[in-house]
């Protein structure tokens, strides 16, 4: 496990690294004649560079920028650059503003993450195992290591196979979240789950061999500020073929284990957040299974009786992930909430319409709740498109035989699976699209191959920010 630290000499570090945001500083950094004319001569702003005769000495040259989103940003991307080049354990990192030094040990953190469980191989190279920070408080240290833990642990869920993560195992993953961090956790079997009807649940769940469940996690400070829990659910489709609507194998299917990465986003969210011990109370619900086609699987044409009693007419089994997600958006009404967001890899319109640049969300919240997630999302770097949410969209889900239906057809995809979502919601509510960054088939800068992490640092600043 990574660890970032302070108060420790650099002299105690093989590799350092110091950062600068202009040419002038160079003087101060106590170098000899010759190394400060190759700094001149050779760094540029957004490079970095080592020095031939000391590769262990690193400068970074961070790019000038009047918007703070985008200048912390530049310093994450410079820091995933260099992180290629660290061969050592542990590094001291210093210099910079203290925002800066923070963002560039966040990219660096989050770039040198690597998935190896299933190599029997492993690497000779040592991964890096700790960041020191030079004159950074115990505080921002804190909520550091708590994002980049979270993020890392989303990551790692996500990139786990079926063969591993089954339903079954990720209300494990969860218990073991809580235990580690300090949340509770209750993971509902399928018993449970039927006994509570909830039948979009189920009706996925009938084409798999594996049971699903439904995992409720919970963190509440004893110096919660907010009165009603803020809920966050997660989509939880730890496989998804489509079902009987079978998807193609090529660039679609073979990435299906990460349709849960909405699921691994709320746990690792909730480990950041009880890390922190933010005055919270902040509850996640996740249900889960995979879709496949087999044994009794539900079939187009079918009729859903949902947990809210409300009734839906399926025209395509690989519109899954709203079925389950409606059942616990409705399940999530007994905790009277403040607010809540679902996060979900939940239409490839999204992707397609902003790509793995961003998140797409829409929903029925005030607008100072999307003018606080958008702010969270600018210093995460994982930025809000904002969907209009018209209720001329609720047309295309009208039904000639049930309540509505689970498709909508082509035209805004993206937005008329919220507004089928939308149904089961009576409280202030923001669904959040995740499908375009959660899964990357190349690294993007510090955002690794495979499981990302998405959501997990977005959340935990919209969270802090509701102290």
């Amino acid at each position: 496990m990574l660890i970032f630290s302070s108060g420790k000499s650099p002299s105690d570090f093989k590799h350092q690294i110091y950062l600068i945001q202009s040419l002038e500083e160079v003087a101060s950094l106590g170098l000899s004649e010759e190394q400060k004319s190759y700094l001149n001569q050779n760094l540029k702003a957004g490079s970095s560079l080592s020095f031939p005769q000391d590769p262990k000495l690193s400068i970074a040259f961070l790019e000038e920028d009047k918007r703070e989103a985008q200048k912390l940003e530049k310093a994450r991307v410079l820091a995933s650059k260099l992180a290629k080049s660290i061969k050592t354990e542990a590094v001291f990192l210093s210099g910079g503003e203290l925002s800066l030094r923070l963002a560039f040990a966040e990219g660096l953190a989050l770039a040198s993450y690597k998935f190896t469980k299933y190599f029997t191989k492993k690497e000779d190279e040592k991964a890096l195992a700790e960041i020191a920070l030079d004159e950074v408080g115990e505080g921002e240290l804190k909520e550091l290591q708590a994002m980049v833990q979270g993020t890392m642990l989303a990551r790692d869920l996500v990139n786990e196979p079926l063969s591993y993560l089954t339903a079954t195992k990720l209300g494990e993953e969860a218990e073991a979240a809580g235990k580690q961090f300090g949340f509770k956790v209750e993971v509902l079997t399928k018993k449970k789950i039927e006994s509570l009807k909830m039948g979009g649940l189920l009706a996925v769940n009938r084409g798999s061999q594996d049971p699903p469940t439904f995992s409720i996690l919970e963190y509440k400070s004893a110096k919660a500020k907010n009165s009603q829990p803020i809920v966050l659910v997660g989509k939880g489709v730890v496989y998804d073929t489509g079902g009987l609507s079978l998807k193609p194998t090529p660039g679609s299917m073979d990435s299906m284990k990460s349709d849960m990465a909405g699921a691994a986003a709320v746990i690792g969210t909730l480990s950041a957040v009880a890390q922190a011990e933010l005055d919270l109370h902040v509850v996640g619900l996740i249900p889960a299974t995979d879709n496949r086609p087999g044994y009794n699987a539900y079939v187009p044409g079918d009729v859903v009786t949902m947990f809210d009693g409300s009734t839906v007419e399926v025209l395509n089994t690989d519109a899954e992930g709203r079925m389950l997600l409606a059942d616990a958006l409705a399940y999530a009404k007994n905790y009277q909430p403040k607010l809540v967001f679902d996060l979900a890899t939940l239409t490839g319109a999204a992707a397609i319409a902003i790509g793995k640049y961003g998140v797409v969300a829409m929903g029925t919240a005030e607008d100072s709740v999307f003018a606080d997630l958008k702010a969270a999302g600018d210093k995460a770097y994982e930025r809000i498109a904002q969907f209009p949410f018209w209720e001329e969209y609720d047309e295309l889900l009208k039904s000639t035989i049930a309540d509505q239906k689970n498709i909508g057809g082509r035209e805004a995809g993206a937005i008329t699976a919220g507004k089928f979502l939308q149904k089961f919601t009576d409280y202030p509510w923001v669904h959040l699209d995740i499908a375009g960054p959660a899964f990357l088939n190349a690294a993007h800068h510090y955002r690794s191959i495979g499981g990302t992490g998405v959501g997990v640092r977005l959340m935990y600043n919209f969270l802090k920010g509701q102290q």
